[in-house]
């Protein structure tokens, strides 16, 4: 019996998260499992690539590491194939990023202790910048180069294979997979400036996936966006909820995902997801003309506030599609809460013209707390803390911030995790509200200000989908006053300021808004405070 035919759905669960892909490998082999870069690759061509890097991985890799394995791919064949590889080799994933600056790639990859590193084409010109600190000797596959040699003369210390030295799909050996076990180790960033690593276990995706493909009846014929980089959590979502079912994943290139709308109508995408940026950004190009999305069955959106304004305009775009809300941090594993948007009943849910975050996923349990952790009242803000299978094992050898992420509040007999969220905790039966973040509350003059509200009446009196409020400038008790950026060059500052002026107090209003063509975005898609807080402290102060 061949390795493939062992690989059978019973053993699912000694498999984790790719145990869905190699199931629909038996059932859907032929069936396209991702289109990246005009190549498509069948589920058994994906399983055979996967299988021959991971025997290689098995074959080779240094002792003494853990168990993880880096894929410093982007956009490629090589990107899909490496997950795979690694987790089928018993590895956690760990994704890098040839568009982060090299030291912050090095950086990850250091602290991760990786010992094996799947490299693609366009990323291997970094690949001598990454290596030259490297501590230990690294195992690097590149599958797409014939001819190692060079790089292996000057490189000694490491082993380098080519595609002509890696091993035969045949001799991929089957490896257990344990419910705690890594399945990813995503670096965020932290307050630090060091990236913190967050250890997600395959028993936390196999919830999410579980819930997801069931929720949303995937099928074989299903096609799913792939707008998220991998070191992007979400990207998790396209592909096992997509492989779970025997779906494709259809990876745009940096430039087509420019004309995110041609991308949906070309690719025939019946499951979009992105974070609400995207959508903003298409509105703003007049791309979400009535009817121009029939083939979406779903719309997802995820990452950072979904403006109400957005989820009407995709709704007439997408007629055939549900719009839905999702949220969740990494530490909660992709997504934990959902939103689906109604027209003529969503409206009068949204808070300060911000579509819920909803209700949480089954199995998980929400608290709304205060200072000292305790439940606030229905219809009071305070912090989100949610528990449950989604909750991931910690950060990457740092116990300390584990411990004050992860808590067990008074009273309660089970981990929670502090997501820094400020909610609104529902009155009966209503969505959960988002309010902002707790580092997005500031002192001004001893006042508590509410970012999300000062951006709120922004959006609102400049008659944009977009605006966004920073503390400004910092002080030792909290920020000196507000500055404020809009999207838009027709506008008049004066005469919104002048708005504002009737509806907040004074030390509430910005003191200035800064009119801008577009706005700094990070590497997930997320609008870029640091970036803002930067440009002002390049201009002139009062």
């Amino acid at each position: 019996m061949g390795t493939a035919a062992r690989l059978s759905r019973a053993n699912a669960p000694r498999q984790g998260i790719h145990g869905g892909f190699l199931h629909s490998a038996e059932r859907y082999a032929h069936r396209p499992a991702v289109e990246v870069r005009g190549t498509i690759l069948t589920y058994d061509e994906l399983r055979s690539r996967a299988m021959s890097l991971a025997a290689s991985l098995q074959r080779a890799t240094p002792s003494g590491g853990p168990p993880l394995t880096a894929v410093f791919a982007y956009r490629s064949a090589t990107a899909y194939s490496g997950v795979l590889a690694a987790l089928l080799s018993g590895h956690g994933y760990v994704p890098l990023n040839r568009t982060f600056p090299p030291d912050r790639t090095r950086t990850m990859l250091e602290r991760s202790g990786c010992r094996s590193l799947i490299v693609d084409g366009e990323s291997e010109p970094q690949l001598e910048a990454v290596l030259q600190l490297a501590k230990e000797p690294l195992l690097i596959l590149l599958p797409e180069r014939a001819d190692t040699r060079s790089l292996q003369s000057r490189w000694s210390r490491h082993t380098i294979l080519g595609a002509s030295d890696l091993e035969p799909a045949g001799k991929f050996e089957e490896k257990p997979v344990l419910p705690d076990s890594i399945a990813y180790l995503l670096f965020t960033s932290g307050s630090t400036g060091i990236p913190k690593g967050v250890m997600v276990a395959h028993r936390n995706v196999a919830h999410l996936v579980s819930f997801m493909t069931a929720r949303y009846g995937i099928s074989e014929h299903d096609r799913f966006s792939q707008t998220f980089d991998m070191t992007f959590d979400l990207s998790a979502f396209d592909m096992f909820v997509a492989w779970e079912r025997g779906a494709c994943v259809c990876c745009p290139s940096e430039k087509t995902l420019l004309n995110p709308a041609k991308f949906i109508q070309d690719a025939k995408l019946t499951v979009w997801f992105s974070v609400p940026s995207v959508g903003v950004f298409m509105k703003r190009l007049g791309a979400l003309k009535a009817g121009r999305f029939p083939t979406l069955r779903w719309s997802l959106f995820c990452g950072e506030p979904l403006p109400a304004e957005i989820a009407e305009s995709w709704s007439s775009a997408a007629p055939n599609s549900v719009v839905e809300n999702l949220y969740g941090p990494t530490e909660l594993t992709i997504a934990c809460c959902l939103y689906r948007w109604q027209e003529g009943k969503s409206e009068a849910e949204c808070l300060r013209g911000v579509v819920p975050v909803g209700y949480p996923f089954a199995g998980m349990d929400v608290l709304v707390v205060d200072e000292e952790l305790r439940e606030v009242p229905p219809g009071e803000d305070g912090e989100l803390l949610m528990a449950g299978p989604q909750v991931a094992l910690g950060y990457w050898q740092d116990p300390e911030r584990t411990a004050t992420a992860f808590v067990v509040p008074p009273g309660r007999n089970q981990t929670y995790y502090r997501t820094g969220d400020r909610v609104r905790r529902p009155k009966e039966t209503a969505p959960m509200c988002y309010v902002g973040r707790l580092d997005h509350q500031i002192k001004i003059q001893g006042h508590r200000v509410e970012l999300g509200e000062v951006e709120s009446l922004l959006r609102q009196e400049a008659g944009v989908e977009v605006a966004v409020a920073v503390g400004w400038p910092i002080t030792p008790s909290g920020a000196g006053g507000i500055e404020a950026f809009v999207l838009g060059n027709q506008l008049e500052p004066r005469a919104i300021l002048e708005r504002l002026k009737r509806k907040l107090p004074a030390y509430a209003v910005p003191r200035r808004i800064h009119l801008l063509s577009e706005l700094p975005l990070n590497p997930n898609g997320k609008i870029d405070r640091g970036q803002l807080a930067k440009l002002l402290a390049d201009l002139p102060q009062f």
